[in-house]
């Protein structure tokens, strides 16, 4: 059966780069002769049929724009087989012969579900975490790193001026890889993730062996998996007197216009899907490997966890001496 139309949908935390994404698929689709619709506010939408048809202008003027104009939610109800059952028959009932999904983790375990289900499936990598395999990076990810890298290069002026250490918590419940680019292109004296165990005696005794020294400030840069930065600053505290002024960035890492680079990656993504679905492959997350647009089997890529780049993680390292 040809492709004769499809829906897109954005899912769980929102990140910058996702409304160029359902730009990229909606003007991809219409180019192609598809009919094409959008699912507001996730699978929760997706449940209580709350689709509507898109033109070219309902996505004018949204690739700059962070955030998702599809709205986002979570929805305990898609967790179950009713649920999963219910939405597939909503996208049947309206004609619709396939689904982009965009979103982390959590979005692509629905978008398996639906595959298995019948449903043509195409998943796009939208979270700031970096944490989704078989892509070298995420839509949102090079944002939120530019983001924090603004964030340590504001906290190091204020730091040298007052001759302290400030800790700066990141997001990163199970990647470390925001703490890991932000603190190597900022020149972060500590890195600490939670793919790499860290010694506070040894990063304490640092501290004050580089202020007795001279050094006029210090950076730890803390991914929320290891702990909460108020704790590491306090233990620290402990250890060599040394009281480290804490900032949490929290979800303003999400936002924010994305960067051409997040912008570019999204319209490549969204064009990518829909040219796969159109060539009849299904139960696919697309990404990005050394420079190559892939599939790989959604099955494999939530069954997978991403590789921690420890060469970068030493090269910090080396570079923080």
């Amino acid at each position: 059966m040809s492709l004769k139309s499809i829906a897109v949908l954005t899912s769980g935390g929102d990140s910058q780069g996702m409304n160029a994404a359902v730009r990229s698929v909606v003007r991809s689709a219409l180019f192609h002769g598809l009919e094409v619709y959008a699912v507001q506010r996730g699978y929760y939408g997706l449940i209580h049929d709350d689709i509507r048809q898109m033109d070219l202008r309902s996505v004018g003027d949204i690739i700059q724009r962070g955030g998702t104009i599809l709205q986002t939610a979570r929805c305990k109800e898609f967790m179950t087989p009713e649920g999963q059952q219910l939405a597939a028959d909503h996208l049947r009932k309206r004609g619709i012969d396939g689904l982009v999904v965009i979103g982390g983790d959590g979005s692509y375990q629905g978008a398996n579900k639906l595959s298995k289900l019948g449903i043509k499936t195409m998943g796009l990598p939208g979270t700031i975490d970096n944490d989704i395999p078989y892509t070298d990076f995420t839509i949102g990810f090079d944002t939120a790193v530019s983001i924090v890298g603004d964030a340590i290069n504001k906290l190091r002026d204020t730091m040298s001026s007052h001759e302290r250490a400030s800790v700066v918590e990141v997001m990163g419940r199970h990647c470390g890889d925001i703490a890991l680019y932000a603190g190597l292109a900022s020149g972060a004296e500590t890195i600490l993730v939670p793919e790499v165990p860290y010694d506070l005696d040894e990063i304490a005794s640092r501290m004050k062996e580089n202020f007795d020294a001279g050094k006029r400030h210090s950076i730890i840069l803390v991914a929320e998996g290891v702990g909460s930065g108020h704790e590491i600053a306090n233990e620290i505290t402990k250890r060599n007197g040394i009281e480290p002024r804490v900032t949490v960035l929290g979800h303003v890492q999400r936002g924010g216009a994305p960067t051409h680079n997040d912008r570019n990656l999204a319209s490549q993504l969204g064009d990518f899907a829909v040219r796969k679905l159109i060539e009849g492959e299904s139960g696919k997350a697309c990404g990005i490997v050394k420079g190559e647009l892939v599939t790989t089997d959604i099955d494999k890529v939530v069954n997978s966890k991403k590789p921690f780049n420890m060469e970068m993680y030493n090269l910090a390292l080396r570079l923080s001496q």
